[in-house]
């Protein structure tokens, strides 16, 4: 991976991770249409460069973090992540396969863009308007919704939104919830693939090309990744979830296209 795909699929990354739209498949595609090979530090990479992602959302919300929120913020968030932590830990060999499936991408992009062109209408009525009134089973509802993003194409963002909308979170609120809840899923997830590459592959991470490949590729996507959440929840508020449902479905549809000729593998 030279230093430009770095940063290529690190805008890719800091763009998609926070919108519903599928960070993960989006990168896998990129990975493709640039060429590079799934080997293990690309694969590393896809993962370890979400960091960068969730250090944006801890900057941009750090009053809830550091000043404001008492310590059932912080209990909430990890009755929510339990079940993909369990889950995540219990299928990792089989997760990892299916991140190298363009084709798995292309139908659930196509499946979780047509949720969304309905969702606004599904979910009508909220009755929790703020982070404090969400109780710990509810959390842990989102917790479990989130785990369908163990399925590349998802999205973790759209799946979390969508069982926060479920529970009746308004839609800033799941937005912003699942915003939260990224922080130790993600954290987990980059801090396990991080531990397994020093113990199965130590001189991977010892590679100065690599090294700098994952900073860089860290700061692009905490830049990007900032600028995408101000876009994403100013246009929730007004808009709702039909433009992302229709960019999945066109996107879906394209990919799939492009893998069943042949275009992509």
């Amino acid at each position: 991976m030279s230093l430009f795909e770095a940063v290529i699929i690190a805008i890719v990354e800091g763009v998609t991770e926070f919108l519903p739209i599928s960070s993960t498949g989006h990168m896998i595609i990129t990975s493709s249409l640039l060429g590079i090979g799934k080997d293990d530090f690309t694969k590393l990479f896809e993962v370890a460069i979400q960091l960068g992602a969730i250090l944006s959302v801890v900057v941009l919300y750090w009053k809830k973090f550091f000043v404001r929120n008492p310590w059932t913020f912080y209990a909430k968030l990890i009755v929510a992540v339990i079940p993909a932590l369990a889950l995540g830990a219990i299928f990792s060999d089989k997760i990892d396969a299916l991140l190298e499936s363009p084709l798995t991408v292309a139908v659930t992009m196509l499946a979780g863009g047509i949720v969304l062109l309905f969702i606004d209408a599904l979910f009508k009525n909220p009755t929790i308007e703020t982070d404090e009134k969400i109780s710990f089973g509810e959390a842990f509802i989102i917790g479990i919704w989130q785990c369908l993003a163990m399925i590349p194409g998802t999205s973790r963002s759209a799946a979390s939104i969508i069982g926060g909308m479920q529970q009746k979170l308004t839609r800033s609120l799941a937005a912003e919830f699942s915003f939260f809840l990224a922080v130790p899923t993600m954290a987990a997830a980059t801090g396990y693939k991080l531990l397994k590459a020093f113990k199965d592959n130590p001189g991977m991470l010892r590679n100065t090309d690599n090294l700098v490949a994952l900073a860089v590729g860290n700061l692009v996507a905490f830049v990007v990744a900032m600028l995408a959440i101000r876009f994403f929840i100013q246009y929730l508020q007004r808009a709702g979830f039909k433009l992302f449902g229709w960019y999945r479905v066109i996107g879906g549809v394209v990919l799939l296209a492009l893998v069943l000729s042949g275009y992509i593998k």
